[in-house]
């Protein structure tokens, strides 16, 4: 083979090999984080305690009460918020059992309670602030809103999340998850919502690592003693 076919494809294969070099790169560095880390970690379950769920027996609602519902009753389930008990009636809204109250929403002070009852002492709520909208990288995304977001002291920047119509405490998220976060993010080439595997950059991206990979093996081919000394 001529010296400058030979020239070709060691050109092709420096081209590649930088062009893709950053991007592989990424997908080491994340790959090796996603093997060296423990996976209950990164859940924040470290800073959670086992939550007693034991049932919990309640007076049966009234059917004066039932009656004041303006919806037909389908379920009921008790729910825990904090020390008082609530009925979940028909998986969209908490009703006071004593009076047939319907809450909208639980208050702040309901949503703190319902983090310590979740969370390890070690780690108290700071603040508790109500969001109403979050964007395609946020930490909470894809979880239900409105919400309210509880900073917590202690390691990692914790921020605990609650669901502000149920009560139901939904995630924790820390800086070791949020590694995780920005790594899975590299590491799947969607940099719009984390999780699609199927986008074109991704696609293009392997189809241009495989090139590589064969032209280094072509180039070591045309380029290797064994060949000369057969031509």
């Amino acid at each position: 083979m001529s010296y400058s076919t030979i020239n070709k494809f060691r050109k092709t294969h420096r081209f590649l090999g930088i062009f893709i070099g950053i991007q592989f790169l990424f997908w080491t560095i994340s790959g090796l984080y996603f093997s060296w880390t423990d996976i209950d970690k990164i859940h924040g379950n470290h800073y959670k305690k086992t939550v007693d769920n034991a049932t919990v027996f309640l007076p049966l609602i009234k059917d004066t009460l039932l009656q004041q519902l303006p919806f037909r009753l389908h379920s009921i389930k008790v729910k825990s918020i904090g020390e008082e008990r609530f009925f979940w009636v028909n998986d969209s809204v908490l009703v006071d059992p004593n009076s047939g109250v319907i809450l909208p929403e639980i208050s702040t002070d309901q949503a703190i309670a319902v983090v310590q009852e979740h969370i390890l002492p070690a780690y108290q709520p700071l603040s508790a602030e109500r969001i109403t909208a979050v964007g395609p990288h946020d930490e909470y995304r894809g979880r239900p809103l409105p919400a309210f977001k509880i900073p917590l002291s202690g390691e990692g920047n914790p921020v605990a999340y609650v669901d502000a119509v149920n009560g139901e405490f939904q995630r924790i998220r820390h800086t070791q998850w949020r590694w995780f976060d920005f790594l899975w993010m590299t590491h799947t080439m969607d940099y719009q919502g984390r999780d699609n595997f199927n986008t074109l950059l991704l696609r293009g991206f392997s189809l241009l690592g495989l090139i590589t990979v064969l032209s280094g093996f072509a180039l070591a081919f045309v380029t290797s003693s064994w060949l000369r000394k057969k031509t």
